[in-house]
């Protein structure tokens, strides 16, 4: 027994630290408090953790989803394919954009808070000195999945790949969306060195597809591949999708689809699109069968919340969590196939991002523009943002937090408005709590 703070209460002794069993909050907040041991790359905790554990990654069929842009949606498109298909899906994500047990998921279902708290309580006591926050977390999503009975567990890789704290488990297939620059200051400051860290997720010969690439990232993809015995699969050569005039459109290994109306919307997520349903014929190959019915269902009842997530309104709220240069580039050109009389952004940014990149593509489309901190420590000051804008040539209004500056948008917009909100997930969790009256859990990692 521990104290607590009015005295005497049931806790465990951890080697992180003392933990209290008793509600869901006094877990969550412990979990949290890891982040001061911030991002620490490498397998050697997690791998001990898994091991004291019984190895639960084992009892998985694992399938990684690296990257840069485009993983969330990627993972969301696979896991509602396999579920349709009758399969139990887990699926592990991250940040989440509300609330932590977003990122931990079996067929679409959250994990319940009870569950948290079991499931925290032994990861932690198994833990080893310095565990990271991520480490903890992923270490959670492969027990809470083994013990109910997952099968297929899509993982979003959290940073890099390589070193990824997810890597820790020999997966069946991996997935690698379109590689941009971004953490450059862990990964490298350039597209080949970050490539090299994300094809660490590649397994020995087994399969691999991939979205479009930057020649240095095909490159580096390729020789891994190769290195590896690994079969490679890449849009626009082994599989593809376009839109047509009555929806997407797929070319696959075995399959053919016409018609499909993604429920992701955005005419940039045909590539994410595509992937998962080459992921799917791939799995099928392998003895996970999935229906060609069960492809089509997927994708269009797929869902993911702050990807070009509308909020009808009147005004309408559009919020995507673009928040690097080549996203907000997407994001801009998925605008123009959204009717408006006028486009109000309410931007907010992570200081350490690419600001002018992200800002460059946005801006010109917007006939007012509110810069808004995001309540993160690295948040980038409205004023700082603001300023950034004008440097660029536009004018920006100083919002402050995401809530004032999401209620002046409102108090400018006509019915036939849009306003976009991006720059940020943190800042699209912002917003969404405020549209949704829930509470908002700001948390970096």
């Amino acid at each position: 027994m521990h104290p607590g703070p009015d005295g005497p209460s049931r806790g465990i002794s951890t080697r992180t630290g003392t933990v209290s069993t008793m509600t869901y909050q006094e877990i969550l907040s412990h979990i949290y408090g890891l982040g001061r041991f911030g991002m620490k790359p490498g397998l050697e905790r997690i791998c001990s953790l898994l091991k004291a554990l019984s190895n639960p990654q084992d009892r998985l069929r694992v399938i990684h989803v690296a990257g840069t842009n485009g993983k969330g949606s990627t993972a969301a498109f696979l896991s509602a394919i396999l579920t349709a298909a009758g399969h139990r899906v887990g699926l592990f994500t991250s940040p989440h954009l509300l609330a932590f047990p977003e990122r931990i998921r079996i067929n679409g279902r959250e994990i319940p808070e009870p569950d948290v708290v079991s499931c925290a309580e032994r990861v932690l006591s198994a833990a080893p000195p310095g565990t990271t926050f991520f480490e903890i977390v992923t270490a959670m999503a492969y027990l809470h999945f083994a013990e109910h009975g997952v099968g297929p567990a899509i993982m979003e890789v959290g940073m890099g790949g390589r070193l990824d704290a997810t890597n820790a488990a020999s997966g069946i297939l991996s997935l690698i969306s379109p590689v941009a620059l971004d953490h450059c200051e862990h990964l490298g400051n350039d597209i080949s060195r970050i490539t090299r860290e994300k094809a660490g997720v590649i397994k020995a010969g087994r399969p691999v597809a991939i979205a479009p690439q930057h020649p240095d990232a095909l490159e580096n993809i390729a020789a891994t591949c190769s290195d590896l015995g690994s079969p490679l699969f890449r849009d626009g050569v082994d599989f593809a999708a376009e839109w047509e005039s009555d929806g997407l459109a797929y070319r696959g290994l075995d399959l053919h689809l016409k018609g499909l109306r993604p429920g992701i919307p955005g005419t940039y997520q045909k590539t994410n699109a595509a992937l998962a349903l080459c992921a799917s014929e791939l799995l099928h190959r392998g003895g996970l069968a999935v229906s060609e019915s069960a492809a089509r269902q997927g994708i269009e009842q797929a869902f993911w919340p702050g990807r070009m997530e509308m909020f009808p309104g009147p005004p309408r709220v559009l919020l995507d969590g673009a928040h690097n240069p080549a996203g907000a580039q997407a994001l801009a050109g998925a605008l123009g196939d959204v009717p408006r009389e006028r486009l109000i952004l309410v931007i907010g940014v992570a200081g350490d991002k690419d600001v002018e990149g992200i800002l460059a593509p946005l801006l010109p489309g917007a006939d007012r523009i509110i810069a808004v901190c995001p309540e993160i420590p690295r948040g980038l000051p409205c004023r700082e943002l603001s300023e950034r804008c004008r440097a660029l040539g536009r004018r920006a209004e100083k919002g402050g937090g995401v809530a004032a500056g999401l209620n002046m948008a409102f108090s400018l917009a006509s019915a036939r408005d849009l306003i976009l909100v991006c720059g940020s997930l943190f800042t699209v969790g912002e917003a969404r709590a405020r549209l949704l009256s829930r509470t908002f859990e700001p948390f970096r990692g």
